[in-house]
């Protein structure tokens, strides 16, 4: 207290504010390939469920493309009867392509139609539409619509055999002429998708950023996926446009219906408009006030008086039995999810649905929806957000963009659906150039734009990828750890060793031993899941558990996660050889779960510097004391600033020494490293000495047997 003579109140400041924080030591950071998501944008994601509703999925499918060359195949019809209007199957008849035989029975309905000489038949197999088939002269032309992750290719066939029997048989062989090559590829992102996943299990900090290399987004009728990628092709955006049109619309055109079928056909006069006002999913509300919802309309033409056949979600069955033919009025579909019509004429509804069940797992189901959202440029909401719709689907929409000039919205749309298609996914995680990879790394290159410090390889694919993560990111910022795995390829332990030698010597970098094997719950079946996010993952749950300075290894802190087996679970003579390599073992104990069994970091000579804990050490004190310092700028290089820096700095210090992280240290900020010169050159010397605190590798335990007449003081200390 100050001294006073008489009684008063005396006012003084102490600051306490100026200390060393506390710095973030868990973040982690990926780069790779996933099904969603925007490009090369660091994405902050929090838990496993979060990684999914940004990036999709894991995905591991095959993609068979059909080309035009190849073996020949035979394709054999057997007694076709050739109808003259739509109608079952009346005899079995079988289509061979290569391996796969689609067989109808007599009965199996199928879209059958005689044009002229030709006929064509749309078959579908388990629900699945999955060729049509067309004679049409001498030829044959097979074309595949997409059955789950196959595309759509066109081959022709040769038509070599010539029929014969009356007029509604047809029992030619079919000769490819030019046959088809089917080349099958394999697309999956499953062990970058796990890598993260699987990091995110010990910790709730990765950022992710998404590399797409040639990837292209869906698009449809003045709508787009958000982002590129084969998942926008399950979208369906269903929009209402203006104050009447969520209303019931009268239709002149007759709907014809089939008795006890859920099918209907529009007359050959309507034909040509038919598609202008309906759309799968609308209601279609006839004279006698059943409504029924179009499920289907079949885009074959044909002969007769129906050209156009609409399927419905249930039977429609007149009490006579007899055809019913009727006006009707349609209504947009989604006409039940809002209270009231948009409010003006500018104004719009959308809902965006999930329209296959790719992205949700159940077709149609309502990804978002938006209401009320304006065409008109500027337009705002009461609270003075946007509500142009543009800005609003940028800003609130997870999966759709608009693709036309609004005004160009408004005049083209009434009620109706686009579906995105087209959207084509980028080379999958073992093909993507590694080129787009390290594009996606180098957004974490520059310390002063964004805190990490744990970098996770993710898919090993090598020293390239692993070297660029090292020199041009944990080398240049000096404050994060890479870690890295063999190649699943790589099986043995020379193999490991082999790929060590390529790797860029680096205290900033961690190896691990591999590939481990677990399960994966969203195809349900196991996968081998490179081990480099778990080893990050274990340094990350080491600092919430204790501190960045504690060894990640061991049975205290080292126990790794969904392992099922490893690819290799080396025993001690192939540790040795490991360890020498600077690999860090994982091993597998009976009784004692999976461990991580080495700390190494990747450095090149032997140094405190070649243990994880105290290369994390010294990570946390530079960047700690490196922010508190920053306070000592533009001030005077004097006795009272020398002081106050030691008083910043010793007692953190001391803090870590007490939380066991150094044995000593030491700090020197005075006269003798701030000389004159130093003071003239405008610069500013602290130097900080540390003792760091070194995890235990080795232990001896000597058991020594003693002689009863022996004092043990006579003994200790000779062994």
């Amino acid at each position: 207290m100050a001294f006073q003579t008489s009684p008063g109140v005396n006012i003084s400041e102490i600051d306490l504010t100026n200390v060393v924080p506390a710095v973030a030591t868990t973040e982690g950071a990926i780069a790779g390939v996933f099904r969603w998501g925007p490009e090369l944008e660091r994405i902050l994601v929090t838990s496993e469920q979060d990684l999914v509703n940004r990036f999709g999925k894991p995905l591991s499918s095959s993609t068979t493309v059909e080309n035009s060359a190849g073996t020949a195949e035979t394709v054999t019809f057997d007694d076709v009867a050739v109808p003259t209007a739509s109608g079952a199957v009346t005899d079995t008849w079988t289509l061979t392509v290569g391996s796969e035989t689609y067989t109808t029975a007599a009965g199996d309905y199928a879209d059958l139609s005689a044009v002229a000489t030709a006929i064509q038949t749309k078959l579908t197999v388990d629900g699945i539409t999955a060729f049509a088939v067309s004679l049409i002269s001498a030829k044959i032309v097979l074309t595949w619509a997409t059955v789950g992750n196959q595309v759509v290719g066109t081959y022709g066939i040769a038509y070599t055999g010539s029929g014969t029997g009356s007029a509604n048989d047809a029992s030619p062989t079919i000769v490819e002429g030019t046959a088809r090559t089917v080349t099958t590829s394999q697309w999956s992102n499953y062990e970058t998708f796990f890598s993260a996943a699987n990091f995110l299990s010990y910790s709730d900090a990765l950022y992710v950023t998404r590399v797409v290399g040639s990837a292209v987004a869906s698009t449809g009728t003045n709508f787009s996926a958000k982002y590129k990628g084969t998942l926008g092709n399950s979208i369906q955006v269903s929009h209402c446009v203006g104050t009447s049109n969520m209303a019931p619309t009268a239709r002149t055109d007759v709907l014809t219906i089939q008795p006890y079928k859920n099918k209907g056909s529009i007359s050959a006069a309507a034909e040509a408009t038919v598609t202008a006002y309906l759309s799968v999913g609308d209601r279609i509300v006839l004279s006698t006030g059943s409504e029924l919802v179009v499920t289907n309309i079949d885009d074959a033409t044909g002969s007769g008086p129906y050209l156009r056949e609409i399927t419905f979600d249930r039977l429609y069955s007149p009490a006579d039995g007899s055809q019913y033919s009727s006006t009707f009025s349609t209504q947009w579909r989604d006409a039940d999810l809002f209270d009231s019509a948009p409010s003006s004429a500018s104004r719009m509804h959308v809902v965006v649905r999930d329209r296959d069940g790719v992205i949700s797992g159940t077709a149609g189901t309502i990804l978002e929806t938006f209401e009320d959202i304006n065409t008109s440029a500027g337009s705002i909401n009461p609270d003075g957000s946007t509500n142009f719709s543009p800005d609003v689907f940028d800003n609130r929409s997870d999966w759709i963009a608009c693709t036309v000039a609004q005004a160009g919205l408004q005049a083209s749309l009434t009620y109706g659906q686009a579906n995105l298609t087209s959207g084509v996914d980028s080379a999958d995680e073992s093909s993507i150039a590694i080129g787009s990879l390290t594009a996606g790394y180098s957004l974490y290159t520059d310390p002063a734009d964004v805190d990490v410090s744990l970098i996770i390889q993710g898919k090993a694919r090598g020293s390239v990828l692993a070297n660029h993560i090292i020199n041009n990111i944990c080398e240049v910022r000096k404050d994060c750890v890479a870690f890295i795995s063999p190649e699943l390829s790589d099986t043995t332990v020379a193999d490991m060793t082999a790929f060590a030698n390529e790797l860029t010597a680096s205290t900033f970098a961690v190896v691990d031993s591999g590939y481990k094997y677990q399960y994966d719950k969203y195809s349900d079946v196991y996968r081998w899941i490179p081990l480099n996010a778990d080893i990050a993952g274990l340094c990350a749950r080491t600092d919430d558990v204790r501190d960045p300075w504690f060894s990640p290894a061991g049975y205290s802190r080292g126990n790794i996660k969904n392992v099922v087996k490893l690819q290799l679970n080396p025993p001690k003579a192939e540790r040795d050889v490991l360890y020498r390599a600077k690999i860090n073992p994982v091993i597998t104990q009976p009784g004692q779960g999976t461990v991580l069994f080495g700390d190494k970091t990747f450095a090149p000579t032997t140094s405190a510097f070649d243990r994880i804990n105290v290369r994390r050490l010294f990570i946390v004190l530079e960047k700690a004391i490196g922010v508190a310092a920053k306070s000592t700028l533009f001030e005077f290089n004097d006795d009272f600033t020398r002081a106050q820096f030691k008083n910043l700095v010793e007692p953190f210090l001391r803090d870590v020494q007490g939380r066991r992280g150094i044995y000593d240290f030491r700090v020197v900020c005075d006269e003798t490293n701030n000389t004159s010169n130093v003071i003239d050159s405008n610069q500013f010397v602290g130097d900080i000495y540390i003792k760091p605190a070194r995890s235990i590798n080795f232990i001896q335990l000597n058991f020594v047997a003693v002689r009863s007449g022996v004092e043990f003081s006579e003994v200790v200390g000779q062994f």
